[in-house]
């Protein structure tokens, strides 16, 4: 195994509540490696297992920016953006382990099949449903296929629909009809996913993926939604370790460019 898979897989499991909002406040949370053990990273790279122990489970998932929740989040969505399954069930369990419905896991899934592409998101659905056997999550837990959707902010559509058309021009009709409906008339306002936290998988695609030219965008729509600055700097800190420095370097100039006109 590589290296990099072996990082990939170095992961751990934080029993938590819902309610903690960070890890720094959960004194009681276990700590345990888990498909691939210290033991065995060790074995094939010492520095990789003192990398794991010291700059990830100690280091990185124990930083009060983002609670476990939303590192779970994160992590999951930048696996399915780069449909790296490998490890997948693992984190799914840690989602849900962490304070992440049956209801949002799959709400994310969706959403990334739009942001990810199709068959990304058709390869994550084959793990999460054997977690969901295993965990016996029927049908009731998870969101309807059509459910009474949010209101839509028509100000904020108007402005959309304007930059898209001053994007695409009349290059693409037939994609901006689709960006409208379902992408933005639909997706986005399906009630078992908080807009803040659609933001969040969002960015975290885009970032994990390295396609930094809709990013702003879609920030300033994330920090409109409710994610804090120091929020938005950790996804790029989450994505150096999942997704490779390269990505978070290409992101992190766009969210200082982005958080610094908003502060002026």
């Amino acid at each position: 195994m590589s290296t990099v898979k072996l990082l990939a897989a170095a992961t751990l499991t934080l029993a938590t509540v819902a309610s903690s909002p960070t890890f720094s406040q959960q004194s009681s949370t276990m700590i345990r490696s888990s498909s691939v053990s210290s033991d065995d990273i060790r074995s094939v790279s010492p520095a990789l297992g003192r990398y794991e122990k010291e700059d990830v489970v100690e280091g990185l998932w124990t930083r009060p920016q983002l609670s476990v929740r939303d590192r779970s989040v994160v992590t999951v969505a930048i696996l399915v953006a780069r449909s790296q399954t490998g490890n997948l069930s693992h984190y799914m369990n840690l989602a849900l382990d962490n304070g992440v419905t049956p209801k949002e896991l799959s709400e994310i899934i969706t959403h990334l099949a739009f942001y990810a592409g199709w068959t990304n998101a058709t390869s994550a659905l084959a793990v999460a449903q054997n977690i969901f056997a295993e965990r016996n999550i029927g049908a009731d837990q998870l969101p309807e296929a059509s459910p009474d959707l949010m209101q839509l902010n028509q100000e904020g559509e108007a402005v959309r629909r304007r930059a898209v058309q001053g994007l695409l021009g009349d290059a693409s009709p037939r994609l901006a009809d689709f960006t409208t409906d379902p992408l933005f008339k639909d997706v986005w306002l399906r009630p078992d996913l908080a807009p803040r936290d659609r933001s969040l998988v969002t960015i975290t695609s885009l970032m994990a993926n390295g396609q930094v030219a809709q990013l702003a965008g879609h920030l300033n729509r994330a920090l409109d939604n409710g994610l804090t600055p120091d929020q938005a700097g950790e996804v790029v800190t989450q994505i150096a370790f999942y997704a490779g420095w390269p990505n978070a370097f290409s992101a992190g100039p766009v969210v200082a460019e982005v958080l610094k006109k908003r502060q002026q």
